[in-house]
């Protein structure tokens, strides 16, 4: 595990335009909320990749299309720092994804970006605006960095000394980013956003009150607005408020002429996927993670960023 510093050299970075990766979007459920059963930590709430979500109270979602939306906002987290985490979604041929996640905490924040050359092992971050500046600390707080594998990186903000063995972690595969949140209530009780009402589990508009069950509306419901903190190094990327969201509908037939680029072929991906991982679900994001890597490496990083063992793959 590393700080991260000045290890990294000070260099003019541009992110290459996006390829159009093949991703199999067969666990969008773009129409309604779904109830993922036996979660493991009742505490944590997950965002993944094309952007799949889980809330506080165990409700999974997607949200395909592009903008800049709030997951998470506590004014008095940490006894008055305050916590924001926004997402900047794009959207990429036939599907969407998280583009890069910003984490505000008091007066410092984190913006993480993935890249979509798979075999790029640099790290991708901005601290207070800072390309690969010296990061330690965000508010007091221990900032980590470590690479599990030679495709994925993961950023570890340790809570420890606030919240005793709770910490936010942010994983990275290619250009592929996912977070999770381990905390219970002292730490995340007043959070609203798109993870939902924590102490209610409902999925509340802005006003605290009104319960929206269409995922169109509620992800509309928290877009960044024009007097919330702009937490992006790039401060405007269409669409920004009041121009909405730009909603993507899931078309079958898209999705088939995505499958068929060239790369690993669904089969080998379906094979690779089912061999390790007995979750329909959990088959279905690992089948979209290789095929958007075009690799069946990856399937040992899809199991490390979903906490699964590797001797899996013996």
């Amino acid at each position: 595990t590393h700080s991260l510093n000045s290890q990294f050299p000070k260099i003019d970075y541009k992110t290459p335009i996006m390829k159009l990766f093949p991703l199999a979007l067969i666990t969008a459920l773009f129409a309604s909320f779904a109830t993922v059963n036996g979660k493991e930590d009742e505490s944590n709430a997950v965002v993944d990749t094309d952007p799949h979500i889980t809330t506080w109270a165990n409700k999974r979602y997607a949200i395909h299309g592009q903008c800049d939306l709030v997951m998470l906002h506590d004014a008095d987290f940490a006894e008055g720092l305050g916590l924001d985490i926004h997402i900047r979604t794009k959207i990429a041929g036939v599907w969407s994804y998280i583009k890069s996640v910003s984490i505000r905490i008091g007066n410092d924040v984190l913006e993480i970006e993935g890249s979509p050359n798979p075999r790029d092992e640099d790290a991708h971050f901005w601290f207070n605006s800072e390309y690969q500046d010296d990061l330690h600390y965000m508010a007091g707080f221990p900032v980590e960095w470590d690479k599990p594998t030679a495709y994925t990186q993961r950023y570890t903000i340790d809570m420890d000394s606030k919240y005793p063995g709770k910490d936010i972690t942010i994983d990275v595969l290619n250009e592929f980013i996912r977070f999770k949140l381990n905390g219970d209530e002292t730490v995340f009780g007043n959070t609203v956003g798109l993870l939902g009402d924590y102490k209610t589990g409902k999925t509340l508009a802005r006003d605290g009150v009104t319960e929206l069950n269409d995922i169109g509306d509620f992800s509309d419901e928290w877009q960044v607005l024009p007097g919330e903190p702009r937490l992006f190094h790039q401060l405007f990327a269409y669409p920004q408020f009041p121009h909405k969201c730009i909603r993507q509908e899931y078309r079958h037939e898209d999705s088939k002429n995505a499958w068929s680029e060239p790369g690993v072929a669904v089969e080998e991906a379906e094979t690779s996927c089912s061999s390790v991982l007995d979750d329909a679900t959990l088959i279905k994001e690992c089948i979209s993670y290789v095929m958007a890597g075009r690799d069946l490496d990856v399937v040992a990083d899809f199991l490390l960023a979903k906490d699964y063992h590797p001797e899996l793959l013996l």
